[in-house]
């Protein structure tokens, strides 16, 4: 796991210093040692964060030719099986580094090289005889890219204050971005919310020549043909099989490992099984908070420590430690963060990374398998349409209205969502009713200036939402759900990932997200995915037999929930206030500063209008005012 940088310009003055500067605001992501190289008119800097192959693992890395030159941030988990091959086939490997494996697959099998890997990565490799830049990211965008473009010069880094380091590149607000971020607390597709600077969408590759863009394409995306030819017994045992392979393969590691483990499915199951491998007694790390019991569920983390026999850890983390922490985080984010979760992410990172260097967690588990509750939202009000209009708009019924009952439960932490979603435009087109269910801008009237609001397009961002949600190859309600989380949601919570790993040098690894697992859950039939409306229900039967029989019968998902909201009516007051309606706030016009205090007290426990806007109102001091 690394940080890389670096630049295209045909001026080449102070381009070391430049490099140098670029490099010295991501040290954090790899401080254990560093590289650059300058190449015609290209610079590259890696920062490396030692894994695989501790000493020969250096970058750049230039092939035996001096033809190819590789910066790699990431990790390539099949590169024992791609370097037998590769050797094989007469390449010089003189290292035992996923690295080097990387370089000489490009070589051996140019851009074909991609769908050959599993792993997680952002890379650059510079031809310097067809003077080609080839750069890519991984399937699902758990590495990081972003770049800087205009006629002289192309800029890049795995986070966006390396770009703002280079003279050519100023932090401008991307104002259409911003009405984005206050409606999903997200941004969608390519877009940043600094003017100009782009970053790299998952399963993507560009092709630059002399610093132009000249060819950017997408290499991988899952295959949504139902297939209902195999039998339930079928599909679970070759789910389990292929988490057992990734499990396999992702605890490869030179230096030590643990886990995340929270106490909820994904994460029992990846210690589980990454227990099953490894060498000797795993570390586990959890964090929850004294608040409430609605904020811990360590009993069910310990109990999965107590049956895998792992060493484990806990942390509980404060609102002092929130304030001590936050603008710090904002700073390591680039970009406002999706949801409140950052902070106790951050938190256990933290703890982990005074024992291990690699840490596996459960991360997309519930946008493969349907683990949000908002699904089983969504198909409660499609199955009163389909009983009352006796429709059945997929063909045949995913979920009945009399199946979905015994799974209603799931449902009760989530009734304002319910009203929300009932009181208005109930039954409309399938995009329309999802789009309410993310949609968070229905209390910014509450937050922000009138007039700041009348910069912000709906229709606009609705017709943006629908691009992606209407994905034409989506043949039922469940898998356009499921998809647009996986293209949208699922890259915001792995920007969370990796930059609170990388914030304490801590390499996070993400075993759900093997494309192998995407690719059959896809052509699962969803009536398996989600029978009778119960979140992950393919998932569970393909693990009920490994897992402690009190975390196969849970009821209560809860998805790290914070006590954020209570915090900002008791110990945040203060902070969150001088933040909020401050002279600085006041004077940059976006919030009507006399709502603010009526909305910390009165606000939903859950509810994140103010989150986002704390987050919003530091970054611009972060990034924008500085």
């Amino acid at each position: 796991m690394c940080g890389l940088t670096g630049f295209y310009s045909k001026n080449h003055n102070n381009r070391e210093q430049i490099l140098e500067r670029m490099m010295k605001t991501i040290v954090h992501r790899g401080p254990d040692d560093s590289g650059t190289a300058h190449i015609d008119d290209i610079s590259l800097g890696h920062l490396r964060l030692s894994i695989i192959d501790l000493q020969y693992g250096k970058q750049p890395m230039t092939s035996h030719n001096d033809r190819y030159t590789v910066i790699f941030n990431g990790e390539i988990y099949n590169y024992i099986e791609l370097r037998q091959r590769l050797g094989a086939a007469g390449h010089p490997m003189k290292t035992h580094s996923d690295t080097e494996v990387l370089l000489y697959m490009y070589i051996e099998f140019g851009k074909e090289m991609l769908n050959r890997l599993n792993g997680m990565f952002a890379f650059v490799i510079y031809d310097n005889v067809e003077k080609e830049m080839f750069i890519a990211r991984d399937h699902f965008g758990i590495k990081p890219f972003y770049y800087f473009s205009n006629e002289n010069s192309f800029i890049f880094g795995s986070e966006v204050k390396a770009i703002l380091e280079h003279p050519n590149v100023s932090a401008k607000v991307n104002e259409k971005a911003l009405h984005e971020y206050l409606t999903f607390q997200m941004v969608l597709n390519s877009d940043t919310l600094f003017k100009g600077i782009h970053k790299l969408e998952p399963a993507t590759y560009m092709v630059l020549k002399e610093g132009r863009i000249i060819e950017k394409k997408t290499y991988w995306q899952p295959d949504y043909t139902i297939d209902d030819t195999n039998s339930e017994d079928r599909y679970t045992d070759e789910l389990l099989v292929l988490l057992e392979s990734s499990l396999s393969l992702q605890i490869r590691s030179d230096v030590p490992i643990g886990t995340h483990l929270s106490g909820g499915l994904d994460s029992s199951i990846v210690s589980t099984l990454a227990s099953k491998n490894y060498f000797g007694d795993i570390k586990t790390f959890s964090g929850s908070f004294r608040e409430s019991e609605i904020y811990d569920e360590t009993r069910y983390a310990r109990i999965v420590s107590d049956s895998i026999h792992s060493e484990h850890f806990e942390i509980y983390p404060t609102a002092k430690d929130f304030t001590d922490s936050f603008e710090k985080l904002v700073w390591h984010m680039d970009e406002p963060a999706a949801g409140p979760g950052l902070f106790p992410q951050y938190m256990v990172s933290k703890l982990a990374a005074e024992q291990v260097k690699v840490v596996l967690g459960g991360q997309g588990g519930d946008e493969i398998f349907g683990g949000y509750a908002r699904y089983a939202v969504a198909y409660l009000e499609q199955c009163i349409k389909g009983a009352i209009f006796e429709t059945q708009e997929e063909g045949e019924y995913v979920v009945t209205l009399s199946s979905i009952i015994p799974n209603m439960p799931v449902m009760r932490e989530y009734l304002p969502m319910m009203k929300s979603q009932f009181s208005s435009g109930m039954f409309d087109a399938m995009d329309k009713r999802y789009f309410r269910l993310i949609n968070r801008s229905l209390n910014l009237h509450q937050l922000y200036d009138s007039e700041f609001l009348t910069q912000r397009s709906e229709d606009e961002i609705f017709e943006k939402f629908a691009s992606i949600f209407n994905y034409p190859e989506t043949p039922s309600y469940f898998n356009k759900m499921t998809h647009y989380d996986m293209k949208t949601l699922l890259p915001a919570l792995l920007h969370v990932e990796d930059r609170v790993s990388m914030a304490v040098s801590l390499e996070s690894r993400v075993p759900l997200l093997d494309k192998r697992i995407i690719e059959l859950s896809a052509k699962m039939p969803p009536t398996m995915k989600f029978a009778g409306g119960k979140t992950k229900a393919i998932l569970l039967e393909a693990v009920k037999n490994i897992l402690p029989k009190e975390i196969v019968n849970r009821k209560d998902k809860m998805g790290f929930p914070t006590p954020f909201n209570e915090w900002l009516a008791g110990p945040l007051q203060d902070y969150a206030m001088d933040i909020l309606t401050g002279k600085t706030a006041k004077e940059r016009g976006m919030f009507d500063v006399g709502k603010i205090e009526k909305q910390m007290k009165t606000s939903s426990k859950f509810g994140r209008d103010l989150w986002g806007a704390l987050n919003i109102e530091m970054w611009f001091r972060k990034f924008i005012d500085k």
